[in-house]
């Protein structure tokens, strides 16, 4: 070590400073940080295709003939999403931030320390499959298409338990034909505990294959139910189609509830007459009940970025996201407060006929 003994008090100082430097640099460009970059993701037109393959397709019978109607190219209703980039280095995620577009946040917020990341991904895929079925759900009760009775929930002990299936279809009481709610809870009435009744459902098999069975139930009482019989689940009310409807996405890998909204309008437009988007290029997100009540998402932000760098001029932002998506709107993007799907095709109705919209 004679040479540094002999080198200056400056050429010792550099020297130093040198190697610290080469060490942090390594040390920047090679070692994973525990944060990872939310920024803008992509963007999809459910009016168009994904891999060649238009976003719905339906097959069976009674297809509308609306569903055939070619989509005008300049007609966008685009879902949008959120980039998620892992495993960076210092160098990468401040690369990342200094673009002013991505956003880091600790991994653990997306990546819970109690849960692979292969966990993660089948919770994100099963959120997006649940929200696929009810948009499906809200743009068919939207279109007024008929309303059937499942048996839905059956509590532990229920009468019908063994004997109905969740996800039977409830055709008749004894006979009566059951229709919808009321006329379920009508026939109910008339029944006493104990009693044994025919519930007739039609149940589905994992082939797609649909089987009429008549099951026994015998009726149980229950404090809840006054003096009638109980049937013990939790029905539902949905509205069917004749046809089956098929999402090019659902093996996407994309995942989450936030495209709820987009694919609803999506399946509405394709479904009926005319072009919902007028020849724009509309954008937005939003999760969506089965009564087409629209929720907030993360990352409106991120996503409002997204639509604006796709070309969208209009952005669908639910209620509950307005006041984070005015922090900062890209320039040339307007934004419509939505609540619900009423909301919103009021809200696409207005914009084809040049009237104003509500803001955020």
């Amino acid at each position: 070590m004679s040479w540094f003994k002999a080198l200056t008090v400056r050429g010792k100082a550099l020297l130093v400073g040198l190697l610290l430097t080469t060490v942090l640099v390594t040390l920047g460009a090679t070692v994973k940080i525990p944060y990872v970059a939310l920024g803008p993701g992509s963007t999809i037109n459910t009016l168009g295709t994904y891999d060649g393959t238009p976003i719905f397709t339906f097959s069976g019978t009674g297809i509308p003939a609306a569903a055939d109607e070619p989509e005008p190219p300049a007609s966008h209703l685009n879902m949008t999403t959120v980039s998620v980039t892992d495993g960076m280095t210092l160098f990468g995620a401040l690369g990342l931030w200094a673009t002013g577009n991505f956003t880091l946040v600790p991994r653990e917020e997306q990546f819970p320390p109690n849960q692979t990341v292969e966990q993660v991904q089948a919770k994100n895929a099963k959120d997006f499959q649940e929200s696929q079925s009810a948009s499906e759900v809200a743009a068919l009760r939207y279109l007024d298409y008929p309303e059937v009775v499942y048996v839905g929930t059956i509590p532990e002990g229920s009468p019908s338990a063994e004997v109905l299936d969740p996800q039977d279809r409830v055709v008749a009481l004894d006979g009566a034909p059951v229709t919808d709610f009321d006329s379920l809870r009508a026939l109910l009435q008339s029944t006493v505990p104990g009693q044994v009744v025919t519930v007739t459902v039609d149940r589905a098999a994992g082939d797609g294959a649909v089987t009429r069975v008549d099951a026994q139930v015998t009726l149980a009482a229950n404090a809840e139910s006054g003096p009638q019989g109980f049937l013990g689940i939790g029905a539902v009310q949905r509205p069917v189609a004749t046809f089956t409807i098929a999402n090019a996405l659902a093996d996407s890998g994309i995942g989450g509830p936030s495209a709820g909204l987009m694919f609803t309008l999506g399946l509405i437009d394709r479904l009926t007459p005319g072009d919902l988007a007028g020849g724009r290029f509309i954008a937005g997100t939003g999760t969506i009940d089965e009564n087409g009540a629209v929720g907030p998402i993360g990352g409106i932000v991120l996503k409002l970025i997204a639509a604006r760098d796709a070309g969208a001029t209009v952005f669908l932002v639910p209620e509950q996201n307005c006041p984070e998506a005015l922090t900062r709107v890209p320039d040339g993007l307007t934004l419509v407060k939505v609540t619900t799907l009423a909301d919103a095709m009021s809200a696409l109705d207005a914009i084809n006929g040049g009237r104003p919209t509500t803001g955020c």
